[in-house]
């Protein structure tokens, strides 16, 4: 039996993209600073890093999908934070980012990294944006360069 595991390591000149909404975000600009610090730190270029920025989470999945069709990237990281708040808003929103974004993997040929926070409080958000919880962000690049390293050898083999 063969074990086939991805690096953290990016190609020569590999581009990566990041989708990121503006709504929330002081919580979003440390989910950026965590990506793109991530993806420095194991080796692409900061040139090689395009940040997208949409208006909120919802819109996440249709430029993800569209800057993903360009095929100029090796993995495209959606980065949001939906904080529930007294209406349902948060479960209609959380629910088609989710979908969207997955439904976006299975179609595409690239991975679709999934990066939004969806917490129930602000404190949650914070803590998972570069405090107690770790950097979501930082976590979604590792999980980008790991999957298109993944992708990249199957297309060799």
């Amino acid at each position: 039996m063969s074990t086939v595991e991805g690096k953290f390591i990016a190609k020569p000149g590999a581009k990566f993209a990041i989708v990121a909404g503006r709504f929330n975000d002081f919580v979003v600009e440390r989910l950026i600073s965590g990506a793109k610090d991530c993806l420095v730190r194991h080796g692409v270029d900061e040139a090689n890093i395009d940040l997208i920025r949409v208006p909120g989470a919802f819109e996440i999945p249709a430029m993800a999908g569209h800057v993903a069709r360009t095929g100029e990237y090796s993995a495209v990281i959606c980065l949001g934070a939906v904080i529930r708040g007294d209406t349902p808003h948060f479960e209609y929103v959380s629910a088609e980012v989710s979908k969207g974004i997955a439904n976006l993997s299975m179609e595409i040929g690239i991975p679709m990294i999934y990066g939004v926070l969806t917490t129930d409080t602000l404190d949650q958000a914070i803590e998972r944006a570069g405090s107690k919880a770790g950097n979501r962000g930082f976590s979604a690049a590792m999980d980008a360069l790991e999957m298109a390293d993944l992708y990249a050898q199957q297309r060799q083999d």
